[in-house]
């Protein structure tokens, strides 16, 4: 299918954001550009820092009045205007229902630090005013999260969605415009960043040694262990989708190399997989020698997202039903394989 010379704007524009790690990570996020009735739309689990890449092509013509005809059936399965071996984004509902040109979605980690409190209401009219908004709480992303959008687009015009538990969305008539915006919100919601004590790398090493796990290759991420505050938000739930789908519900702490072994025995007692994860208080943070880029991706948002929470924050984790929802959820189980082909490839 012939590509509107649009596409090259919504490239660069994509890999700019994807490739700035407070806005996007790994897999997270995706981008669309509307040219009468076809849809470009980021296809699962591709990543928008490839977007600029040549031998990569990772937007997916969608036909717009079958994607608007697959939410109206409740149908996550979305064909595409060509034929091709990717799908299209989980998100193309919500890229189809916004009236916008250009929509990008982003998990910009000061947005979602924001959108993990339950006491923010105040703060984001007082910070948004000016601009054509709407805060959603938790909706399972796909479908559910269409549908909540769905309703709230049909009564005005919104420019820009905060997802409760998830990230932004923004919408504009060129791509200049939606990556302004996204910085624009992201300055607005702006959260001062708590510094963390350094790792102890030695004894992380010796922990890890003859293990299956090894220390993160963001040497950031050791906050997430060494500040008690970010550690007891991380260890009090999941804060956001994309951290359940690559690490997990929560994260264990570990005290030494009996606590690893207590916890790989537990998890295979109970015919679970080994944790992506783990985190040892004052030491760092530790992961599974062949976790995925995505997981290491979202081990550094964890660190810039709970990093940026005040000690007052009234936090609100996802509940264990939207949890399991996510972890079962087929549309992910595609988005991992892709993340651990993309790692395989390069």
């Amino acid at each position: 299918m012939r590509q509107p010379a649009e596409l090259h704007e919504l490239r660069r524009m994509s890999a700019r954001v994807g490739r700035n790690i407070e806005l996007v990570q790994g897999a997270g996020g995706n981008s669309s550009l509307k040219r009468d009735d076809v849809l470009w739309v980021k296809a699962s689990g591709t990543w928008l820092a490839d977007a600029d890449a040549d031998a990569k092509d990772i937007f997916v013509p969608v036909l717009l009045p079958a994607a608007r005809d697959a939410l109206a059936a409740d149908d996550e399965r979305i064909p595409l205007a060509a034929p091709g071996h990717l799908r299209a984004s989980i998100e193309t509902a919500l890229h189809a229902l916004l009236p916008h040109r250009v929509v990008l979605h982003v998990h910009a980690v000061n947005t979602i630090a924001w959108a993990a409190r339950r006491d923010a209401r105040d703060d984001f009219a007082a910070r948004l005013d000016g601009l054509a908004w709407r805060h959603l709480d938790y909706f399972h992303p796909g479908l559910p999260l269409a549908r909540a959008v769905s309703a709230v687009v049909a009564r005005e015009r919104i420019d820009v969605l905060i997802l409760g538990n998830h990230g932004l969305v923004v919408g504009a008539e060129s791509c200049d415009e939606a990556e302004a915006l996204v910085h624009d919100v992201e300055r607005r919601l702006a959260l001062p960043v708590r510094p963390a004590p350094p790792a102890d790398e030695a004894a992380l090493r010796r922990l890890c040694d003859g293990t299956a796990y090894r220390p993160p290759h963001d040497a950031a991420s050791h906050g997430i262990a060494t500040d008690p505050f970010s550690r007891a938000i991380a260890t009090g739930g999941s804060l956001y989708p994309d951290h359940v789908v690559f690490l997990g519900p929560g994260l264990p702490t570990i005290e030494d190399a009996g606590g690893l072994a207590t916890l790989l025995a537990r998890a295979d007692a109970n015919r679970l997989p080994a944790p992506v994860a783990a985190l040892a208080p004052g030491l760092g943070a530790i992961i599974r020698s062949d976790a995925s880029p995505g997981a290491e991706a979202m081990l550094s948002c964890l660190a810039l997202v709970t990093s940026r929470l005040p000690l007052s924050a009234d936090i609100g984790y996802l509940s264990s039903q939207h949890e399991q929802l996510l972890l079962n959820w087929d549309a992910e189980r595609y988005r991992q394989q892709l993340t651990a082909s993309r790692q395989s490839s390069n």
